[in-house]
């Protein structure tokens, strides 16, 4: 190992530790904080981010001029500040979410169709549910556990390795089964779960793995994470679309038509198919509510060809 290649490592140590350092106190100060200056501080801070508009905002309104195309400059601008202040919402929520009481999270949720899951897990057939990232999942996630007993989740991997542990262990606290994402057998874990009859929550609106399916999402080339579809087909599980937002001091939302398996076509485009349906719901559901999707990531082709191409460069120049 380089000198250079030392001291990159000490300071990604350096850099990971303080991010463990932060989350790990954010979790412990914010749940301690009277609710009103913890909302007062998350706003200021949502503020704050947007009107310096770094990357990350600058990715929102990309992805918000896609929702709104004939919006003006002005109009892109009031809608990503909402939805920063809806992002940071969430985060407010998340690190105060383990100490509020089961009659809160139960109280302040509330999702028409929920007896679809009810009688899933009555008749023991399971249900694979798909969220976006929209409001706070999750509190929708406490809820249903609290609900059902449990819910089965995957989790992207994040870096630095002890701050995915922290979330994880959040999840669970909240009494979600977590599993890593590229984990050995991870879809067969989660057909083990459904077998069981129990409720599966996979987020649908980003291609975190890279091998999604590619499909139309309000009329432009998005890619998907082809899980879903593929979990049901091996099981049987129904599968439904969920759409979430926030309403006043909680979160809302309905559930989506089962989508059902095609017939008649090879498996391949089954997949297409029921990716492309879900596709179709969650461009209803940005549509109806684009403040509450926390997508800050690019999503539609054009995006992520483009950062690919960025970084091969910057590869290329290493």
């Amino acid at each position: 190992m380089t000198g250079n290649e030392v001291d990159r490592s000490r300071v990604e140590r350096a850099r990971d530790a303080t991010t463990e350092w932060a989350f790990s106190t954010g979790w412990q100060v914010v749940r301690r904080m009277p609710e009103p200056s913890a909302v007062a501080l998350f706003r200021q801070a949502a503020d704050a981010i947007w009107r310096r508009e770094g990357p990350s905002v600058q990715q929102l309104q990309r992805n918000l001029a896609r929702i709104r195309p004939d919006a003006s400059r002005t109009e892109l601008r009031a809608l990503s500040r909402a939805g920063v202040r809806s992002y940071l919402r969430y985060w407010c929520e998340a690190f105060r979410l383990p100490s509020w009481s089961t009659e809160r999270i139960s109280g302040t949720f509330d999702l028409a169709g929920k007896e679809v899951m009810d009688e899933a897990v009555r008749t023991g057939t399971g249900a694979i549910m798909v969220p976006g990232h929209m409001a706070n999942w999750d509190h929708a996630g406490a809820w249903a556990a609290l609900r059902y007993g449990s819910v089965t989740t995957v989790a992207e991997r994040l870096r630095p390795e002890g701050l995915f542990e922290q979330f994880l262990e959040y999840r669970r606290t909240l009494g979600m089964e977590v599993l890593p994402l590229g984990a050995a057998d991870v879809l067969r874990s989660l057909a083990r779960r459904l077998k069981e009859g129990r409720v599966v929550a996979l987020l649908g609106d980003r291609d975190v793995s890279r091998n999604g399916i590619e499909v139309s999402l309000l009329g432009r080339p998005a890619s998907l994470p082809a899980g879903p579809a593929l979990l049901a087909i091996m099981t049987g599980a129904p599968l439904h679309p969920v759409s979430m937002w926030f309403e006043g001091q909680g979160v809302y939302g309905r559930v989506y038509d089962r989508i059902e398996v095609p017939s008649g076509v090879p498996r391949d485009q089954q997949v297409r198919q029921m990716t492309q349906a879900i596709a179709d719901r969650m461009g209803e559901s940005i549509t109806e509510r684009p403040q509450d999707w926390h997508m800050m990531q690019p999503v539609w082709l054009e995006d992520l060809d483009s950062r690919r191409r960025t970084a091969a460069r910057s590869a290329e120049g290493q």
